[in-house]
């Protein structure tokens, strides 16, 4: 009652556009001890039901207010084990179901979150920068290969380490972390956020393993043979594509083409993008995160112009009655990348794309496009007249994922999917292949990174039982699981 919301400033975006460091300016303690403080410790706090984590909100946020920041640590490992990540890239849901959001801009709780990481970090690295290992009190002798190394991935994991287990990660890449490395651009988390805590998974024991694919270089017998259990988390990386006229000419990429070049750059892996926007003028087919992290990396290229488009109308700018608190509310955002420049245009659907004599792309046609709902299905209706060209010479695709990829590890298993293309999953996170288990978006499909750790903590509850007959592993949700949404 006494304060009011406030975050963080962001760097001014001139100077920003210089360099791929994250966006924020530093925040004073007593601001986040007073964001803190708004906190209601509710009787029932619905932010636990907005976090699939189940998050310790009320509790780390008195102790912030306190200044207990090393039991606000404890309670904040409790239940997530990379809140650096969570703190950065979580839309914050949270933040949607907080009590306060009813009538008042709802609690900082993600920057809280963020703030207590860092904050732990600083006081208990060690001289080289690294983490104090948490070890196992037993080791079980048994041996679990993870395949995939995101965030879900990297929880079940570190998980399973600690109760003793000797896993293995194979990454395909030739870095660990699968999207949190090379999906997430630098000035939304530098890599070193990362290298941090992957340094201390491996003091604990953990093996990685990259440019190990596993179904082509690395023999998924090999992994059945080797292993007592299989947790599959390679994510959902089947990109839905655009198969309309001109598809087929040179300047038009996956997202998933365009953002990982530009990481590469930033680790010294390479000297330069392979097709950099400079200097081009750019359109991004997507109006999503990803589009997002397209639009800010086009600017730090220094693109000429760049358009978004999205086929769903402008957000309205509050809660419609239909999308009552506490579910996610489906409002108009605009995230650093945003703010930097470009233009966003909405309802709008691309017809063909255009090309040169040499064959790259010169230009797009699209039209506006009306959204009807007819019993229950939703459809599009070209707005007659407004149809209009669009020179351009790279567009970005950033419409989502359809799945997880199902050539290599998928079919030689012999896992089952469901009929979303998902793979199959039991409560007990195992697949129709004995001792194959599976967590995160390969089972999930495209999710939320709160809810890729929540899966890996799960699922790594689940092989541990599994293995041992018991577990003292916490598992916050089931694989059926949902947000919250309007029954």
């Amino acid at each position: 009652m006494k304060y009011e919301r406030e975050l963080p400033s962001r760097r001014s975006v001139p100077v920003r556009l210089r360099d791929w460091k994250e966006v924020y300016e530093p925040f004073p303690t007593e601001s986040l001890q007073h964001q803190a403080a708004r906190c209601m410790d509710c009787g029932i706090p619905f932010c636990h039901v907005g976090c699939p984590l189940g998050n310790l909100i009320p509790e780390w946020n008195d102790l912030v207010y306190r200044g207990d920041w090393a039991d606000a640590l404890d309670r904040l490992h409790a239940t997530n084990n990379f809140p650096e990540f969570t703190g950065r890239l979580c839309p914050a849901p949270c933040e949607a179901s907080c009590v306060l959001g009813i009538n008042e801009e709802p609690v900082a709780i993600k920057q809280v979150e963020v703030n207590i990481i860092e904050r732990g970090f600083d006081a208990l690295t060690d001289a080289d920068g690294t983490l104090p290992p948490v070890m196992p009190s037993t080791t079980t002798g048994l041996k679990v290969a993870v395949v995939g190394s995101g965030p879900a991935g990297l929880a079940a994991a570190q998980q399973l380490t600690r109760a003793g287990h000797a896993v293995t990660v194979f990454e395909r890449a030739d870095r660990i972390g699968g999207l949190l490395r090379y999906g997430i651009p630098e000035f939304k988390m530098e890599k070193r956020v990362l290298d941090r805590r992957l340094a201390q998974m491996e003091a604990e024991g953990t093996e990685f393993r990259v440019n190990a694919n596993v179904g082509e270089n690395i023999a998924v017998k090999e992994l059945q043979r080797d292993f007592d259990a299989i947790v599959l988390a390679g994510g959902a990386t089947a990109a839905r594509d655009l198969p309309i006229p001109g598809r087929e000419f040179t300047g038009i990429y996956q997202a998933m083409e365009f953002l990982p070049p530009a990481n590469k750059v930033q680790a010294g892996d390479l000297a330069e993008h392979p097709f950099s926007a400079a200097g081009k003028h750019v359109v991004i087919i997507g109006g999503g995160d990803t589009g997002a992290d397209c639009l800010g990396t086009s600017h730090r290229h220094g693109a000429a112009t760049i358009h978004q488009f999205e086929i769903m109308p402008r957000p309205p700018d509050a809660r419609p009655d239909a999308n009552p608190w506490p579910t996610w509310p489906m409002i108009y955002r605009t995230s650093s990348a945003h703010e930097e420049g470009g233009e966003r245009v909405f309802s709008v659907n691309t017809e063909c794309f255009l090309g040169d004599d040499d064959g790259n792309v010169r230009a797009l046609k699209a039209h506006e496009v009306e959204q009807t709902v007819t019993d229950g299905r939703m459809s599009f209706e070209k707005v007659e007249g407004s149809d209009f060209e669009l020179p351009c010479e790279m567009v970005l695709l950033a419409m989502g994922f359809v799945g997880p990829q199902r050539a290599g590890v998928l079919e030689q298993l012999g896992v089952e999917l469901n009929d979303r293309g998902n793979v199959s999953r039991t409560s007990e996170w195992r697949t129709n292949v004995d001792g194959v288990f599976v967590c995160g978006d390969m089972g999930r499909g495209q999710s939320l990174i709160v809810w890729a750790i929540a899966e890996g903590r799960s699922c790594a509850a689940a092989v541990d039982r599994a293995l041992l007959g018991e577990t003292d592993l916490p598992s916050p949700l089931t694989p059926d699981a949902a947000p919250m949404g309007v029954r």
